[in-house]
Parts: C-alpha cells; structure tokens; sequence
C-alpha cells in the first residue's frame, strides 16, 4: 500500500519522487532512518538491477 500511495501522490502531483521525499523526510526522523537502512541494504542498485534484468529478458523472448 505504501509504493501505491507513493505513486498516487507522483502521478497526482506531478512532483519527482526524490522532492516528495524531500517533503515528509525530517532530519534524524523516522522515514530519513528507514531510508538510510534502505540506501544501506542496497536497495536502490537491486531494483535498478531487477527492470534492466527484466527488460533484457524481454527483449531475449521478443527476438524468438
């Protein structure tokens, strides 16, 4: 439910996610703590590395 609100507010908005972030992100607060642990577990390089592994696949099955 989260990602689907956030993509609510994106689409309804018209805002970059990172500014909405920006928005509700307080220093030393609750979502800049679950963000950091997100950017340290490596969170956004495996889902830049799922859509380019997806998308390659798609390509690979769209050939044959």
């Amino acid at each position: 439910m989260t990602v689907k609100g956030a993509a609510t507010m994106v689409l309804e908005t018209g805002l970059h996610p990172g500014q909405l972030k920006d928005n509700v992100m307080s220093p030393g607060g609750t979502t800049a703590a679950g963000v950091h642990a997100l950017e340290d577990g490596g969170v956004r390089s495996a889902l830049i590395g799922a859509v380019v592994a997806a998308s390659t696949k798609a390509t690979e099955m769209g050939k044959k």
